[in-house]
């Protein structure tokens, strides 16, 4: 369930997934790999988008769908006016490009959004229920053999598999109870699988990574409590950023009172 489906199903404005997005630092990058797990959740970055202002003009349109101002439809034509405003080259087709920048970023503020709200003081139900979503073109076989699953809350399996878990992960989580749980439990569903994990090599560094199975490299993290993380995590980025870049990235972090070198 995207923002805007959720303010038409339940009439009401979705402030903590918008919230996740605002918060976030613009980081240049040159490769999807250039933020990693939980750094996307206090970093905006957009691949291949290395100038601060083509940076902030794709910051700007995906706010507004965050914000349910603006579909697909209409992310797509500022995407191509913001391509031609910046004469930005990019890797891939148009349509798979924008759509991969506005789903990615919809489903992930949506997701720490959801977190947030199922996870306050006084709102919180002990138990989630995972959700495969339907109407998928092509459904992983592992995140539809994991719908039904009700685990407590603070199970360590949500720390990998809490959703979205790979590009283009609809599924999503919903609050369960104590008698939901016990069901599940009788039902061989309320117990975390252990699916393995594969090893995936780094193509920036090389590096080999073990990624749990059914879970996209860079995705096995928990979207909801990384947003609860602060801007530290961001601070290894300027060694790598041109020294303008960098500059301004370290005036942000020292803003947000974070100290560095």
């Amino acid at each position: 369930m995207t923002p805007e489906e959720f303010k038409r199903t339940f009439n009401l404005p979705f402030n903590e997934s918008s919230r996740f997005f605002e918060n976030k630092l613009n980081i240049p990058t040159e490769a999807w790999t250039d933020l990693w797990t939980v750094q996307h959740a206090k970093g905006f970055m957009v691949a291949g988008a290395y100038k601060a202002d083509l940076l902030t003009d794709f910051r700007d349109a995906v706010q507004k769908a965050i914000d349910c101002q603006t579909t697909l439809k209409d992310f797509q034509g500022q995407f191509d006016t913001i391509v031609a405003k910046h004469g930005w080259d990019y890797n891939g087709s148009r349509n798979w490009r924008s759509s991969l920048i506005y789903n990615t970023n919809v489903r992930t503020s949506y997701m720490a959004g959801r977190w947030q709200q199922l996870t306050e003081s006084g709102s919180m139900m002990p138990y989630l229920l995972y959700r495969h979503a339907d109407g998928v073109m092509h459904p992983r076989p592992l995140h539809v053999s994991w719908s039904g699953i009700i685990l407590p809350s603070d199970d360590p399996w949500w720390d990998t598999h809490y959703p979205p878990n790979g590009w283009g992960c609809h599924c999503t989580v919903f609050a369960a109870s104590e008698q939901e749980y016990q069901a599940a439990l009788a039902s061989g569903m309320g117990t975390a699988p252990d699916d393995g994990s594969y090893d995936w090599a780094n193509p920036a560094t090389g590096e080999i990574i073990q990624v749990p199975n059914g879970i996209d490299p860079g995705w096995d993290y928990n979207v909801g409590t990384a947003a609860q993380h602060d801007y530290t995590v961001l601070a290894d980025k300027l060694a790598t950023l041109p020294p303008d870049i960098a500059a301004m990235l370290r005036d942000e972090l020292t803003a947000q009172g974070i100290e560095v070198n």
